[in-house]
């Protein structure tokens, strides 16, 4: 049975004494070695969400705990050996003069020995495919590549919590794809928990569970399945559908009989092709 690792409690926050609340309430649990995407419309709180896990910011009620120590003034370093964060852009994260050196850096902090350290730049590297960048300078690196590096360096620390806030926005969609199917991958391998925070429908198809973010409470939760199958109501907040949800409406519209709801184009064209041998 998986553990609890993230615990938000009856967790508000606002920015401003006096100001909204940009989160309301809200509780929700994150366990060992599971992916999560949060989703919502610009605005829904989270990103609030990242930075409360990783504790650069701290609520105003309730409380965040992660692997059973509650997040405060007090733990906040023991709390960030555990959890890493990729932002949307990866320029804010470098502080060295070369990829190795980048990936080196959250590890001199934490005290590790050099030579478990190259080993760990070395391995972290390879895995995203970078190990052939090391000694190339990140300003010269191209988007797709930056946000590898990044990741590398969070992975070196060996984090329990990986939080990626829109950290594939601003690439190509072949970028993205490239990237979560990387981090996907180090997720089965290693054990630690993935948090996406993402507009890209597409991401969160490949996650275990889903939480909906309105107006900074939690709309909804459960499988993409569970979901998605919500298309109505989810219009009515202002999101949209995968384009895969979109396309066997369409063809249901066409009198073509899909039972379950397909969550990819494997599944449809399965779901098609028993269809056509019904017929």
């Amino acid at each position: 049975m998986r553990q609890k690792l993230v615990e938000f409690r009856n967790v508000s926050f606002r920015y401003d004494d006096d100001g909204p609340w940009i989160l309301n309430d809200c509780s929700f649990t994150i366990y060992e070695n599971q992916s999560v995407a949060i989703i919502g419309h610009n605005g829904s709180g989270k990103s609030t969400i990242a930075k409360l896990m990783n504790g650069l910011l701290f609520p105003q009620k309730g409380q965040i705990l992660i692997d059973g120590k509650e997040v405060n003034a007090q733990t906040i370093w023991d709390i960030r050996k555990d959890v890493g964060m990729v932002f949307q852009n990866p320029d804010n994260q470098f502080v060295g003069t070369t990829v190795q050196d980048d990936v080196a850096f959250g590890m001199e902090n934490r005290g590790i020995a050099r030579e478990e350290m190259m080993k760990r730049i070395e391995d972290t590297l390879t895995a995203v495919g970078m190990q052939h960048k090391r000694l190339s300078e990140p300003h010269r690196l191209s988007g797709g590549q930056k946000q590898r590096v990044a990741i590398a360096s969070v992975l070196a620390i060996s984090p329990k919590l990986l939080i990626l806030d829109e950290a594939t926005a601003m690439l190509d969609p072949k970028g993205r794809q490239s990237i979560m199917k990387t981090v996907s991958h180090l997720h089965e391998q290693d054990v630690m928990s993935l948090v996406s925070i993402t507009h890209d429908l597409e991401e969160v198809m490949m996650a275990e569970w889903v939480i909906v973010m309105n107006q900074g409470e939690i709309w909804a939760e459960g499988t993409p399945r569970d979901i998605f199958t919500r298309k109505d109501a989810f219009h009515k907040i202002g999101l949209d559908i995968p384009f895969v949800g979109k396309l066997t409406e369409a063809l249901r519209r066409a009198d073509v009989s899909i039972t379950e709801e397909p969550l990819n184009h494997e599944e449809l064209l399965e779901a098609l092709w028993t269809f056509h041998s019904k017929t």
